[in-house]
Parts: C-alpha cells; structure tokens; sequence
C-alpha cells in the first residue's frame, strides 16, 4: 500500500515533521531540491539500510527497556516507515519493548516521559464536540481505531489518561504484525477520569484530576463517539481495550450488533488461548471433549475465553450445557457456584452445583480438572502446591499463567516447569526465557493476542465487514493452531515463532474474510483471488521515490 506525496503538497519542514512521508537523511539529492529540503538536512545521504542499522544499535544500548522503549516511540513519531522496518525484521526483540511487558510500565509513567501527543484525547469536557474531535484527525481514511478508557489497563488497574500507550502500542501491532496501514490507524482515550488517587494528585498527570464518572454522562460520551465515528469513519472497526469488567461486558452487548466493534480483552485472548488449547492437545493427545477446564480469575477475559471454548465444544458435539459444565471458574470470594448470591451476570452462565470451595488449590483437588488458566492480574497465585496438585492429576498437565505484564503471571515458566519435572505445558501472555532442566530445554509459549487480533483486523479491514462476530474469532483460534508445526511442538512451543507472525496474520485474514463473505457481512464484491486481494492490503515499511 503506497502513499502519493503529491496528495499531500507538503515540502520543506511541513515534509521532514510529517512521520509517514519523512525519509529523514535518506531523501535523495533529486528530492531535496525538488521538495524545497535543501539545507534542511545533513550533505550525507543515508540509505534506508544504514539508518536501520544505526537505530538498532540505539535501541540495543540504551540502559533500560523503558529508555528503549522512549527512544522507539520518538523513532516513530519522526519516521514511521523506518520504525516499522526495525519493528518487522526484529519482531522477537522489539515487540516486547513496544507492547507487553515494557508498555506497562511505560502507562505507569506516560505522564512523566510524555513528549508529544499521539491519537485522539476524548474526556467529559469534549461532550457535545466530538465530532470536532474527530474533524481534527488528519487523516481520513481511519479503518481502525482502538479506544481505552484506562480503568483496567493489563493487569495494573486504573492508570486513566495514562493508559494512551495501550491503545498506541494495540496499533502498532496490527501494523508490524499484519500491515495495516498506519494511517488507517487512530488511537483513542477516552478520559473519564480515575480513581487512582495517586494520579490525581500528582500535578504531573495529563488527564482529568476528578474521579470515575459513573453516571449516564458516561453512555452518553460513548454514545457520541459511536454516531460521530458511524458518520467520519464509516468503515471503521472500534476495538474497545481495557475497560473495566461492568463496562467492557455491557459495551460489547450493546453495540456488537449494531456496529463494526469487539473486546480484544474479551474476544482476542479467548482466540488466543483455544489456540493453545488446541495446540496443547495435541501434545497430550486428548480431545477437548474430554477436558475440564478450571479458571482463576472470572473477570472479562475468562468469561471470553469460557464462552468461545463452549463453542468450540458445541463443534465437537457436546451440548452447551453440558460444555458450560466443563468450565470452572474461581474469582476472589472463591469457586464460582449456583448457591452464591454475589455474582455479577457475566458469572451466572458458569455458575454450576457445587459445595463452596474457598481457594484456587482446593477447587483443584475438588475439580481434578486437565488445564488451569489464569486471567486473575494476580501473580504467583499458581503457586507450588497448585502446580504439583495439576502434577500429580495429569500426565502433561496444561498450565496457562496469561495475565500481564510478566510481574502479574500467575507463575513462571521456570516455576512450572520445575513442578511439573519437566511435564507441564506452559503458556503466559508475556515473554519468558527458555528453560533448561535436566539437560531438557522448553521453550514457553506466549499465549499473546498480538497472534490474533491484528489478522481479525486486517480481515475485517480487506472486506470492509459490517461486524465483528465470535465465529470470526473461533476461525482464527483453529487457523493459528493449524499454523503450529511439529517442529514447534517438539520444543514444547505450542504457538508458532513469532518471526511468522506476518504469514499468521495472512492466514487469519483470509480466514475472517472468508466468514465475511459466508455470512454476508462483506460490503464489498468478493474478490476473484482473496488471499492476493488481503496480501496487497499489507503495508510494507519502504520508502517511495517522491521524484
């Protein structure tokens, strides 16, 4: 996908200050006379190869990963092609940098390390003028736009305005993962203040100092930005990322049939994680109609995945009521069961007969279940007792440790894998190290929805499709874990590497698409070659001969 600078009519400094046409040291010398840069830059000319290689030795000697982290978001502020070139061809090194763990910490700090706003800023005093807002967005052609309100940012809680890097970090990935465009990409926060005392009272912090609006001023912000989005950016996708649990559920019920939208927090990690599962049974050689399914942590992204594993059960057969059954949920009061009268409604449908179970280990030793997930934020909580327990009740027992960042995993990869001798197969949302032990090496899988959500996405984006449904996620878990190779498994990897992401991604797309089309969601003709109409979607990070 290119971009015709003569669309633009922009030279000199207007040129250089616009990161997606800046080339920076690389224009040519045809193009700095032509384009009014003559002066405006040093006399060497640098090929896009040599500013690559000095922005990675940057990178790689700056003294922290949030140092690092800063220094690439100034690089894409400046120069989005040669940010998105380092990004692609060093996925393994730089996505943790720009995402999961790094952005966490970066949100905890965005007010004290920010340089220059990126995205919209929506909060209670732009009611009534949303529309201007989005007026302002430079760009027009906006296909997806992830929007927070920083209440339940990772597994970090409430961070407010500060939770911007979510959405700017979600967007980068869709670009370097499946090659969205990044002018069809628009950050949104949605400021409506925070309960986050401490923000609140730092003179620093860049949003709202009030607390949480929770009147119906609140739907009537969101109800402004959907309108305005409907009629700006009609072919738009909103991703909503990182609400609260009452919000996120009731948000998705309301608008999910009415617009292009999901929950990455509901939707992604439950693609994410039956593609582990799948994956995982294949090492045990199990069949998921004969699992029991136990979670820690009943908030948003363990209530998506239960709902998409039932559906996964009602393809092998099993009715639902009885796949609901095979889904164990313990929250903070404990096992989740029908005799409790303090459940919210996105726990009810899981809520099954059973005595009172007060704690995680005790439900696993009631339960005897064959996987333990945990979406909870809370860490070390698969703790050893637990581990040795799923040890001693399971062959190959499946342990996924997915809450974010790396400090909030429910265990370590090192931890399972010692408690399990070597036996356990392990997934967490953030990176860990491969383990050795007893001369054995596993490598964890990373259970990241940065393998789904940007392939829906770009689905979604190649068919202009009117919806987002759950079946498009289902097509997606079972194509990433068609994508797994016996290589993989055979290092205990139940994810493919993440140096295949871009042809993940690929694969996913044509997937979703092919739903769109199914189900007569595409707005558009079907294409005679779908995978190469997807595939010329892909933006790659070249810079453009502008003369």
């Amino acid at each position: 996908m290119k971009t015709n600078i003569a669309l633009h009519g922009k030279r000199g400094t207007d040129l250089l200050h616009d990161p997606l046409l800046n080339k920076g040291t690389a224009f040519t010398a045809v193009e700095r006379d032509a384009l009014g840069l003559r002066g405006l830059l040093p006399a060497h000319i640098n090929s896009q190869n040599e500013q690559l290689a000095k922005v990675l030795f940057t990178v790689r000697h700056k003294p922290t990963d949030l140092e690092k982290y800063i220094y690439l978001i100034a690089l894409q502020e400046r120069n989005e092609n040669l940010f998105y070139r380092l990004v692609m061809e060093h996925i393994d090194e730089m996505m943790p940098l720009i995402y999961t763990p790094t952005v966490g910490q970066a949100c905890q700090k965005f007010a004290h390390i920010f340089r220059r706003p990126r995205g919209l800023f929506i909060s209670l005093l732009d009611l009534g003028h949303v529309r201007e807002c989005l007026a302002n967005w430079p760009y027009e052609n906006v296909r997806m736009i992830v929007i927070t309100d920083g209440e339940r940012i990772l597994g970090l809680g409430d961070l407010g305005a500060n939770g911007m890097g979510i959405p700017v970090g979600k967007l980068s990935l869709y670009t370097a993962c499946a090659g969205v465009h990044p002018a069809q990409c628009l950050p949104v926060m949605f400021d409506v203040g925070t309960n986050n005392r401490t923000l609140c009272d730092d003179p620093e912090y860049i949003g709202l100092h009030r607390e949480r609006e929770r009147s119906p001023l609140y739907d009537e912000l969101v109800k402004e930005f959907v309108v305005a989005v409907q009629e700006k950016f009609p072919k738009a996708c909103i991703q909503f990322e990182d609400f609260g649990n009452a919000n996120a559920f009731r948000l998705l019920h309301e608008y999910r049939d009415r617009i292009c939208t999901f929950n990455d927090d509901i939707q992604g990690t439950a693609g994410v994680t039956v593609a582990g599962i799948y994956s995982a049974l294949r090492l045990t050689r199990g069949r998921i109609a004969d699992q029991k399914f136990l979670f820690f942590g009943a908030g948003e992204a363990g209530i998506g995945i239960g709902d998409l594993i039932v559906e996964a059960l009602k393809a092998e057969g099993v009715a639902e009521n009885a796949a609901r059954k095979q889904c164990w949920f313990v929250d903070s009061k404990g096992l989740v069961v029908r005799a409790r009268t303090d459940l919210v409604a996105h726990k009810l449908r899981f809520a099954h007969e059973h005595a009172p179970v007060a704690n995680f280990l005790g439900a696993v030793e009631a339960l005897r279940p064959t996987m333990i997930i945990g979406v909870s934020g809370m860490p070390q909580t698969f703790d050893e007792p637990v581990v040795r327990a799923m040890a001693r009740l399971n062959e190959r027992p499946v342990i996924f440790a997915l809450s974010n960042p790396t400090s909030k995993a429910e265990c370590t990869a090192e931890q399972a894998y010692q408690w399990t001798h070597g036996r356990g197969i392990f997934a967490s949302g953030s990176p860990f190290a491969p383990v050795t032990l007893n001369g054995v090496r596993h490598e964890p899988g990373q259970g990241n929805n940065s393998y789904i959500f940007p392939g829906v996405g770009l689905g979604v984006i190649a068919t202009s499709a009117a919806r987002v449904t759950d079946e498009m996620f289902f097509v997606a878990a079972k194509t990433l874990a068609k994508l797994v190779t016996e290589e993989d498994l055979a290092h205990g990897r139940i994810y493919p590497e993440l140096k295949r992401i871009r042809e993940v991604s690929g694969a996913i797309a044509i997937a979703v698409a092919e739903v769109a089309f199914a189900r007569g969601l595409a707005r558009m003709i079907r294409p005679a070659n779908l995978q190469a109409h997807i595939r010329a979607q892909m933006y790659q990070p070249e810079y453009e001969d502008y003369v």
